[in-house]
C-alpha cells in the first residue's frame, strides 16, 4: 500500500507530538518547546527537544531529527509501513482502502488470522489439560516455568488426529480454510484433512504486527520422524521472511535504549531462553539464515550477533550466514558473531549458569571481518606455497563479492593485512589506519581526474554518454525486461538487487524502484509494478528500448512457451553468474592495485584467466546451459 502526502500529513495533524513521544518520554515543558532525557543514548541532562508547532523532534546527543513516523520507526524499530499504522491508530484514523484485488486478499487473510488466533488459544488451553501432563513435565525439566508459559504463548497439542479440526469447525471453520492456513493437512492420495500437530508442544509464530501466523512444534515421542516441525508456507506465513519471538525482541530493545543488542540463536527454546534473560533474541524457522531475514535484522540494529552452535550443524549454519551476507553487507550494516563456549546452547547456559552468564557469552563477539578470515584459514592445511596461495586468491575473491566498493577495498586490506601476518614479509603491512588513509587518497585522486578529464560539453560526447545510458548491458538488460514481465523472478533475489541492481548502473534506478515495490507491498504482479514505474516516470519509451535491447541478448528465460519454473531458474542462473563475473572483475582490479605491494603476479594472472573464461561463457550464451554454469557457482 502506498500512501500519499495529503494522508500522511492529516494523520500528523491530528494528534500533538509532544502527547504521543510523552507516553515513553518523560518531557518537561521549556518555553515553546518539550525537553527531555534522550531515547537513543544514555544522558544524565536532557538534550531531547519536541516542537508541536514545526511538528519534529531533535535529539543532539545521537544527532536524530525527524517526525512521528520516524520516532516509531527508530523507538519501536518498525517499518515504515507499521509506522503509519500505528500514527493512523493513535490519530483514529482509518487507512485508506487497497485497491479491490488486495482489498480481497487482505480480507482473505483476515479470515486466516482470526483461525489462527483460536488454534493459538486451544493449544494453550490444552497445555494447561490433563493431556498436557507430559508436555508441562518435559518444559519443568527444560527450566521454564509455567508463569512463563503465556508470555511466550506456548501451547500442546494432542495426539488426537481431529480433536483441533472438531473444535475450529464447531467455531464455524471449513476444512478448506484450515488447509490453506496449514492447520490441516489434506491427504495427496484423497480423504478427509486431519491435524498437523500432534503429540507436540507448540510454538506460535507471529509476524511483524504480533499477529500468530503459523506454529512450531517440538515432539513429544523420541521416535518421531521429525523432532521439530514447522507450518508451512501459505499466504500468512513465508518462513524465509520472519523470524520466531520478533515482536518480544522489539519490546527488550525498546526497553534497553540505543545499546541494547540484538541476538540470532538456532532455536524456539534458545530464543526464549535469551529473552527470559533480557536479551533481544530471534531464529530462523528451520532453514539458513536468509537474505530477508537480514533485511529485516538490519531494520532493527546495524550488527546483529549471530550465536550458533559450535557443533557442525551450527558452524554450517554460521558459514552459510556469512555467504549470504557477504555481498549485501555495507556501511552500517554487518553482522557479529558469538559462540557459547563448551558446547553448549543459550537454553543450557542459562538453566546451568544463570542470565549473567548468557549475557556475558553473547556479548564477547567476533567482527565480520574476523570470523571470515578465520574461516578461510581453517579450511585447509597452509603447508604449500600452493595452498598458501590458494588461500590469498579466495581472500581477493571474497572481498570482491561485497557490493559496496569501499567497503569491499576495507575488506581487501584487511584480509590480506592478516594473511600477511601469518607469513611476514619484507613488504610493509597495511595497518587500518594506513588502508583508510590510502582509500580515501584514491578516492580523492578519482575525483580529482574525474574533473580535470578530457569529456566536454560537446554534441558528440553529450549524444555517446546518452546512448549509453539508454542501451545498458543486453544480459543485464534482459533480466530486467524479464522483471517487467514476471516480478516473482525476484523473489529469492530481492536482497542482492537491492545491493548490486542489474549489474549494470544504467538499470539502478529501475532496480531500485523493484525492490521499494517488493518491500511495500503484498500484491506484486506484472501490471501492478508497471503502473508503479510509470507513476515514477518511466514513460513507454524506456520499456520499449529495454526491450529492443534486451532481445539482442537471446536470453533463453524469455522465450515465449517457456514454463514459468523454468524460466525463473534460467533467469537465476543468469543473475548469479553475472554477479560472479562482476566479482572477479573487482577482484582484477584489486590484485592490479595490490600489484607493487604483493609483488605477486600469479595471483593477478589466475584472477584474470578464470575472469577471461566466465566472461567467454556468458558472452557467447553458454549459460543457459545448466550443466555448463554449474560449476561457476560451486
Amino acid at each position: 500500500m502506498r500512501f500519499d502526502d495529503r494522508f500522511l500529513e492529516e494523520i500528523k495533524s491530528r494528534v500533538r507530538l509532544s502527547d504521543v513521544i510523552g507516553k515513553t518520554v518523560k518531557l518537561k515543558r521549556q518555553g515553546r518547546e518539550f525537553v527531555g532525557l534522550s531515547p537513543f543514548t544514555k544522558e544524565r541532562s536532557p538534550s531531547f527537544f519536541v516542537n508541536d508547532d514545526k511538528g519534529f523532534y531533535h535529539d543532539f546527543s545521537s544527532g536524530k531529527h525527524g517526525d512521528l513516523i520516524s520516532f516509531f520507526q527508530e523507538t519501536e524499530r518498525l517499518s515504515f509501513m507499521e509506522a503509519v499504522e500505528r500514527l493512523a491508530s493513535e490519530a483514529g484514523v482509518p487507512l485508506p482502502a487497497p485497491d479491490p484485488q488486495a482489498a480481497e486478499q487482505e480480507k482473505k487473510r483476515q479470515g486466516l488470522t482470526d483461525w489462527m488466533d483460536l488454534a493459538a488459544a486451544w493449544f494453550e488451553g490444552e497445555l494447561r489439560r490433563p493431556p498436557g501432563r507430559e508436555a508441562r513435565a518435559y518444559l519443568e525439566r527444560r527450566g521454564l516455568p509455567d508463569t512463563e508459559w503465556k508470555r511466550f504463548g506456548l501451547g500442546f497439542a494432542p495426539e488426537s488426529r481431529t480433536a483441533l479440526k472438531d473444535y475450529l469447525i464447531a467455531k464455524g471453520a471449513k476444512p478448506a480454510e484450515l488447509v490453506e492456513a496449514g492447520l490441516l493437512i489434506a491427504p495427496e492420495e484423497g480423504g478427509a484433512p486431519y491435524d498437523r500437530y500432534r503429540n507436540r508442544i507448540i510454538f506460535p509464530i507471529a509476524d511483524a504486527r504480533g499477529r500468530v501466523v503459523s506454529f512450531g512444534g517440538r515432539a513429544l515421542d523420541p521416535n518421531a520422524r521429525a523432532k521439530y516441525l514447522n507450518g508451512p508456507e501459505t499466504s500468512l506465513y513465508h518462513k524465509g521472511r520472519l523470524l520466531y519471538g520478533l515482536p518480544e525482541a522489539r519490546k527488550l530493545m525498546h526497553s534497553g535504549g540505543a545499546d541494547a543488542p540484538l541476538v540470532v540463536v538456532e532455536g524456539y527454546m534458545d530464543a526464549i531462553a535469551c529473552q527470559r534473560a533480557g536479551i533481544a533474541a530471534v531464529a530462523p524457522l528451520g532453514t539458513a539464515l536468509t537474505e530477508d531475514q537480514m533485511e529485516v535484522l538490519w531494520r532493527l540494529h546495524p550488527e546483529p550477533t549471530l550465536s550458533f552452535d559450535g557443533d557442525a550443524a551450527g558452524r554450517r549454519a554460521a558459514n552459510s550466514a556469512i555467504d549470504r551476507a557477504l555481498p549485501l553487507i555495507k556501511p552500517g550494516k554487518s553482522f557479529r558473531f558469538a559462540i557459547v563456549v563448551g558446547g553448549k546452547d543459550p537454553d543450557d547456559v542459562l538453566r546451568e549458569q544463570g542470565p549473567v552468564a548468557l549475557k556475558s557469552q553473547l556479548t564477547d563477539t567476533t567482527p565480520f571481518v574476523e570470523q571470515l578470515f578465520h574461516r578461510e584459514r581453517d579450511l585447509e592445511p597452509l603447508d604449500t606455497p600452493e595452498r598458501r596461495a590458494g588461500l590469498k586468491v579466495r581472500l581477493r575473491k571474497l572481498a570482491a563479492t561485497i557490493a559496496d566498493g569501499d567497503l569491499a577495498q576495507a575488506y581487501r586490506e584487511d584480509l590480506l593485512g592478516r594473511y600477511e601476518q601469518l607469513w611476514p614479509t619484507s613488504n610493509p603491512v597495511f595497518t587500518v589506519g594506513a588502508a583508510a588513509r590510502e582509500m580515501s587518497r584514491r578516492r580523492w585522486d578519482g575525483k580529482r581526474g574525474k574533473l580535470a578529464g578530457p569529456i566536454g560539453p560537446n554534441a558528440e560526447t553529450t549524444e555517446q554518454v546518452r546512448r549509453m545510458r539508454n542501451q545498458p548491458r543486453p544480459l543485464s538488460a534482459a533480466l530486467a525486461f524479464a522483471a517487467l514481465q514476471d516480478p516473482h523472478v525476484l523473489d529469492d533475489k530481492v536482497e542482492q538487487l537491492s545491493a548490486r541492481g542489474f549489474l549494470d548502473e544504467r538499470l539502478s534506478a529501475l532496480a531500485d524502484e523493484l525492490v521499494e515495490f517488493r518491500f511495500e507491498s503484498d500484491v506484486v504482479d506484472a501490471i501492478s509494478v508497471r503502473r508503479r514505474l510509470e507513476a515514477r516516470g518511466f514513460g513507454e519509451d524506456v520499456f520499449q528500448q529495454l526491450a529492443r535491447t534486451a532481445k539482442a541478448a537471446g536470453a533463453a528465460f524469455l522465450t515465449v512457451d517457456m514454463d514459468p519454473v523454468t524460466a525463473r531458474r534460467l533467469w537465476s542462473l543468469a543473475f548469479d553468474l553475472l554477479v560472479k563475473l562482476e566479482t572477479l572483475e573487482r577482484a582484477v582490479e584489486g590484485a592490479k592495485q595490490d600489484l607493487e605491494r604483493d609483488n605477486d603476479s600469479s595471483t593477478l594472472m589466475r584472477l584474470k584467466t578464470e575472469r577471461d573464461l566466465l566472461k567467454r561463457l556468458v558472452d557467447s550464451g553458454g549459460w543457459s546451459d545448466e550443466a555448463e554454469a554449474a560449476p561457476w557457482l560451486n
